[in-house]
């Protein structure tokens, strides 16, 4: 299941929490984000919730983050 909502945001689904804190990401998220078996990922978050980042998309958003500190 892959659903598209406003500004390219996607649901992928709902995943369950296995004995070792493990989740599995689903197919549709892996093929579009080009995440394979052995790739990195980072795991941030807030009290809100907690996010999943490809390295790519990290630095991509690091990167816009840096570039409009160092334009004021």
């Amino acid at each position: 299941m892959k659903l598209q909502g406003p500004d390219g945001k996607y649901l992928y689904g709902i995943v369950k929490v296995g004995p070792k804190g493990q989740i599995v990401i689903p197919k549709d998220a892996r093929d579009q984000h080009g995440i394979k078996p052995g790739d990195q990922l980072v795991v941030g978050g807030d009290e809100n919730g907690i996010a999943i980042f490809t390295n790519k998309s990290l630095n991509t958003l690091l990167g816009g983050i840096i570039g409009k500190e160092e334009e004021k």
